[in-house]
């Protein structure tokens, strides 16, 4: 049938991740990009929401895995995301996550950290 890919870019969260005290008591913003391949099945033919792959029940997915749990590493969070998107719809056969810190605890400058992580159904 195919496989055709849906992004979902920068999708922003309030959340309590980080390895250290003050980011799990004050939390901060996070910043995911959510890449999936999906199996075509129907959908590109027939035209049907039903068929495919729904985007905005993806990005309530991730934002329930985002803002609901508490991870140390962003490393965790995105695998976390991605398996949480496999396990919702077997037509997403891979997840690639990349999770965006802008507030990162290290005495330098720059615009984020980031991670990504990649998850095959």
């Amino acid at each position: 049938m195919g496989i055709y890919t849906i992004t979902l870019k920068n999708c922003g969260f309030y959340a309590k991740h980080g390895a250290f005290e003050q980011e799990a008591s004050l939390g901060q913003r996070f910043f995911l990009d959510v890449v999936m391949d999906v199996e075509a099945d129907e959908a590109l033919e027939n035209d049907d929401v039903a068929s495919t792959v729904h985007y905005g029940i993806a990005y309530e997915i991730v934002e329930r895995v985002v803002t609901q749990s508490r991870r140390n590493l962003i490393e965790a969070l995105a695998k976390d995301v991605a398996k949480a998107l496999c396990a919702w719809s077997p037509q997403i056969r891979r997840a690639d996550i990349t999770v965006r810190k802008p507030s990162v605890p290290i005495p330098g400058i720059l615009d984020y950290a980031e991670v990504r992580v990649e998850h095959f159904a």
